[in-house]
């Protein structure tokens, strides 16, 4: 009988386990945080550094800092207005600045990949090459720009220019290239040591962005609780930070299935941030919980939020998996996947466009873009999941067990709403 109570209550623990209820959390622990309002003092500070612009202004100093503030805004809040007004400064200093005016096309380069204007941070990127200066700062972004445009020969070559290998620069460039290559382990090793760099140098925001990027990296290697661990240091440092508090939501929801407190953790959140893509999290987490009004509900917000133009181009992967996910507006998501893949031939580009052609009953097509720009080129466990519907649906019954077998091991990443879908696939 002693054997008999163990055996059921290792399989209790194992099942607990298994359901993602361990519980690595605590409410005490970034409740705090939960309080603090980033628009307040935002919005005090703004009137100050908006009057220090005037259209016809020639201070060129001027310009970099108003716009680092206006960037500074726009992650603090999500306001889309601050990101448009750092480019009306950078843009107006490209036009009159006579000296240093590689570092402003620099900045311009930086605020169009925020915008996800890529061709255009490129174009910044190589007019800034050509003035000769800040050559490691401009292979960096020439780096990153062609990382989201798809054009991994050319990022490869260009991060083999970096000279300095032990520069934080460099590092979290290698961990985003092992990243893309799917090595976990070594872009974790690279993020280390930087996060390392970042706390000998003592700047703040380098640690921030270190602490909540390996927060991520640890979150895909099912470290969960030093991913959590990693998002409260980063919030030690800036308590309003929006992106920490919503990788700790995910944790709460995703891992200890708690869809309750992950909602209070995201409300608090959207109370002084606005950013689209949180009303579908919320949206998710209503579906988890079988709630249909809120998840109409928040539906309807996102919609009403991405229908601001100044977003651009900034929504439109999450615009066509919302029609695909939640809408019959097939055709709509096709010209939008079509427009994506124009600008930038990623994977995750031609998957909009290979999913969209399998939602209009072209499975043939969809499984052509799969193999030919897709397959064994990422790692995305969402990427994974449509190739793995689109390969059902043309009875490649081989290569969907291979990846139902990738996919049980992100569901954490994909979250509790996937994990019947992929046992069904």
């Amino acid at each position: 009988m002693k054997n008999l109570a163990l055996f059921i209550l290792l399989i209790t623990f194992a099942s607990c386990n298994l359901d993602g209820n361990t519980t690595v959390t605590n409410a005490e622990d970034y409740n705090a945080f939960l309080k603090v309002d980033a628009e307040k003092t935002t919005s005090r500070q703004y009137e100050l550094w908006n009057s220090k612009i005037k259209p016809d202004s020639m201070q060129i100093a001027s310009f970099g800092m108003v716009a680092q503030e206006y960037n500074r805004y726009f992650k603090n809040t999500g306001k889309i207005e601050y990101l448009k007004k750092a480019e009306q400064c950078l843009a107006r200093a490209v036009d009159v600045a006579a000296v240093n005016k590689a570092d402003f096309y620099r900045s311009l380069g930086r605020n169009y990949i925020s915008q996800h204007r890529f061709k255009e941070a490129l174009q910044m990127a190589l007019k800034a090459q050509k003035m000769g200066s800040g050559v490691t700062q401009t292979q960096s972004l020439l780096f990153d720009v062609y990382m989201e445009l798809g054009d991994y020969d050319k990022a490869e070559e260009t991060l083999s220019l970096l000279k300095d290998k032990n520069s934080f620069g460099y590092l979290i460039r290698i961990a985003k290239w092992k990243d893309y290559k799917g090595d976990l382990d070594a872009t974790i090793a690279y993020m280390e040591k930087a996060k390392q760099l970042a706390e000998m140098s003592n700047n703040t925001n380098l640690k921030i962005w270190s602490y909540t990027n390996i927060a991520d990296y640890y979150g895909h290697a099912g470290r969960i609780k030093d991913s959590y661990n990693y998002y409260l240091k980063s919030l030690e440092l800036e308590p309003h930070n929006a992106y920490a508090k919503k990788g700790i939501a995910w944790i709460v929801f995703s891992y200890e299935r708690n869809p309750t407190e992950a909602l209070r953790i995201l409300n608090a959140i959207t109370k002084s941030y606005n950013a689209p893509d949180y009303y579908l999290l919320k949206a998710e987490i209503a579906e988890f919980q079988e709630n249909k009004v809120e998840k109409l509900k928040n539906m309807d917000r996102y919609v009403k939020a991405v229908a601001n133009p100044s977003y651009g181009a900034m929504y439109n992967a999450y615009n066509v998996n919302f029609y695909l996910d939640y809408t019959d507006l097939y055709s709509k998501a096709l010209d939008i996947a079509k427009k994506e893949v124009n600008s930038r031939k990623t994977p995750e580009s031609y998957m909009l466009l290979a999913h969209s052609l399998y939602k209009k009953g072209d499975v043939a097509n969809a499984v052509a873009i799969i193999e030919k720009h897709i397959e064994g080129k990422t790692f995305e466990p969402h990427i994974l999941y449509s190739s793995a519907e689109i390969y059902k649906a043309a009875g490649k019954t081989k290569k969907v067990k291979e990846l139902k077998e990738e996919l049980i091991d992100a569901i954490y990443e994909l979250g509790p709403n996937m994990e019947k879908k992929i046992a069904q696939l």
